[in-house]
């Protein structure tokens, strides 16, 4: 039998993005680019940013980091400060939350979703997630990443 927690966490949407950004701070163009190998310098330092600083230090996780011109995000719940779930039962909300707080991160970079190069969804009920995937357009207005 299954506690109630354990209902309420396979009812809530586990969509988790990891999320790439490069040169946030540059205007992207719209012909394609060579591809550059991205390089790290051994002097920089990684900018650590905590969404949700007290729940981010119990589980011992950073939720970004940025080394030079790469972003990583450990990605995204439809949680509360606290790391409680919302929006349970929810799975449209579920997502506009998730998005909501990727948005928070990236803006704290200066980025937006267009700097976005790869995404990783990751979510216990498909068949809801393709029902609510068209919200996905309205976050990713001019292409999608790329991504699983």
């Amino acid at each position: 039998m299954q506690t109630p927690t354990h209902q309420a966490m396979r009812i809530m949407l586990a969509l988790a993005l990891i999320v790439s950004v490069l040169n946030c701070d540059q205007q992207q163009k719209e012909t394609p680019q060579p591809i550059e190998k991205e390089v790290v310098k051994a002097h920089e330092t990684p900018e650590y940013f905590l969404l949700r600083p007290e729940v981010e230090k119990a589980y011992g996780y950073a939720h970004a980091v940025k080394t030079g011109n790469a972003i990583k995000i450990s990605g995204a719940a439809s949680m509360d400060d606290t790391g409680q779930p919302t929006a349970i039962g929810d799975f449209g909300q579920q997502m506009k939350n998730c998005y909501a707080n990727l948005d928070k991160i990236l803006k704290h970079y200066g980025c937006t979703f267009d700097n976005v190069i790869v995404e990783n969804v990751f979510t216990t009920h498909m068949a809801l997630f393709l029902e609510h995937a068209a919200f996905r357009s309205t976050i990713y207005t001019k292409h999608f990443p790329t991504g699983s």
